[in-house]
């Protein structure tokens, strides 16, 4: 009869070595190797032949399949939005975010919303006891609604409630956090790669089997990405992620993956002592609390998957304090694009700021990844420089070469219809290389001002250039 063995699986990235080493060989991680007891697989005796497998059907793309049933809509419009329209019946779904962010709080407001609307909903938590459920459900107003709680963290009790033949089965289930539930027959800690995984596998079989939707609340690492084995996310349908600064009311709710709907898409959230309340405008939102006449502030119009949003960008050139090394410090952008920004400015428009102390800022804790706001970046480090304000009624969006030239981007036309929304007169935006569609050409109310070169920003704010400095390209 074989016996179990021994074996030393690493809790970053899942390789298992026969002995303990203070080194993982697969990912150079230290001490994360941890003792797992591993079970024998049957093998086939010798001298007798392996079964062959049944062959496989192949069928066209274009079938007779059924239609797919209908979406469950969650009635909160920015959950709905992220998810590409709704939750796809047998979908598995895994949320991650910083502790105290909000995860479990929007999807026990998401639950209470589909079990008052008639849905079979079921909370199992593995951290929380009922009554601290109860606490949090009262404080959210949601204490009427009839939702299935369980406080659990064995996978085989749970999937023995949820495949109960007798009743009928749940439509949405949460799994609160998929950390910490526990799989008979594994002997290694709740958390370990090995147990994450074959508890993810269980329940994620069980949900296609019974066509539920399933929503793992996931735990992140100090580096802000999700604990566990990298597997866990091809495992899941759609993987979603909870972002925002502790210190603002702000939440982002992201899609990084999904297998039914768009993965730019972004839900906007703010957070109130009644739970997360969607916000419908964000936008005016984020610009609620800005200031005119004020230098080193731009407005940037930006792209959210398929949402316009007007976002405040702010800069601070200062002297270098106490000589050294000046000070690069930048929230919500890419510190590598600003260093970039910087050497273009110099290089090609003569502006140095490399000596100089330079924070640069994206108001309301939303964080910017496309380069279509690296014109509103210099300019906004260009009127911090000049102490010159930008006008308050511009906003600013497009891409900066290498060579200093602004390059076109995506989705001018949303951009600009969402400034003249918000009542912005005028706009700093690329020139366009289509000969057939007006440089100037914008929505009504809104004067379009083509910009060329960095050349032609730096003009704006009457910095001097350097005599070597490239003339103006169109």
């Amino acid at each position: 009869m074989a016996r179990s063995s021994t074996v030393f699986v690493c809790q970053s990235c899942g390789a298992a070595s026969p002995k303990w080493q203070g080194r993982c060989d697969a990912c150079g991680a230290w001490n994360s190797l941890i003792e797992e007891t591993q079970e024998p697989t049957t093998t086939t005796p010798a001298g007798r032949k392996r079964r062959r497998g049944a062959g496989l059907t192949l069928v066209d793309l274009a079938g007779d399949s059924a239609p797919p049933p209908p979406r469950t809509i969650t009635g909160i419009a920015e959950l709905d939005r992220v998810t590409g329209g709704g939750l796809v019946a047998g979908s598995v779904l895994l949320l991650g975010g910083d502790p105290g962010i909000g995860k479990s709080t929007i999807l026990l407001q998401a639950l209470a919303r589909l079990a008052e609307a008639g849905r079979r909903t079921v909370y199992v938590s593995g951290e929380e006891a009922i009554d601290q459920i109860r606490l949090r459900a009262a404080r959210l107003g949601l204490d009427k609604a009839p939702v299935g709680l369980a406080a659990a963290t064995g996978v085989g009790d749970i999937v023995a409630t949820l495949d109960d033949r007798s009743t009928p089965p749940p439509e949405v289930v949460v799994i609160d956090s998929i950390q910490t539930m526990v799989l008979d027959g594994l002997d290694s800690a709740p958390g370990t790669v090995s147990q994450v995984r074959g508890c993810a596998h269980e329940l994620i079989r069980l949900a296609k089997k019974r066509g539920f939707v399933l929503f793992l609340v996931g735990h992140v690492t100090k580096e802000g990405t999700l604990a566990g084995p990298r597997v866990l996310e091809h495992m899941v349908d759609t993987v979603l992620y909870f972002e925002g600064e502790r210190g603002h009311q702000f939440r982002i709710l992201r899609a990084v993956k999904n297998r039914f709907g768009a993965t730019d898409e972004i839900g906007v959230f703010e957070m109130t002592d009644r739970g997360l309340s969607q916000v419908a405008n964000p936008s005016a939102l984020f610009l609620a609390e800005r200031r005119g006449n004020v230098s080193g502030a731009c407005v940037f119009a930006g792209i959210e998957g398929t949402r316009p949003m007007l976002v405040e960008i702010q800069a601070l050139v200062a002297a270098p304090g106490g000589g050294g090394t000046p000070r690069r410090a930048v929230v919500g952008w890419d510190q590598s694009r600003l260093a970039m920004l910087l050497a273009v400015l110099e290089a090609r428009c003569g502006i140095a700021l490399g000596g100089r102390d330079v924070y640069l800022n994206v108001a309301g804790g939303l964080r910017i990844s496309e380069p279509a706001a690296d014109l509103a970046v210099a300019a906004a480090l260009l009127s911090s420089a000049a102490d010159q304000p930008m006008p308050a009624d511009t906003v600013v969006f497009g891409e900066i070469g290498l060579s200093g030239e602004v390059r076109p981007v995506a989705q001018r036309d949303p951009r600009l219809k969402e400034a003249a929304k918000l009542g912005f007169a005028e706009a700093l935006i690329p020139r366009q290389r289509q000969p057939d569609k007006p440089a100037t050409a914008g929505p009504e109310g809104l004067k379009v001002r083509p910009l060329g070169h960095l050349m032609d920003l730096a003009e704006l704010f009457a910095l001097p250039a350097a005599p070597s400095s490239p003339s103006q390209s169109g």
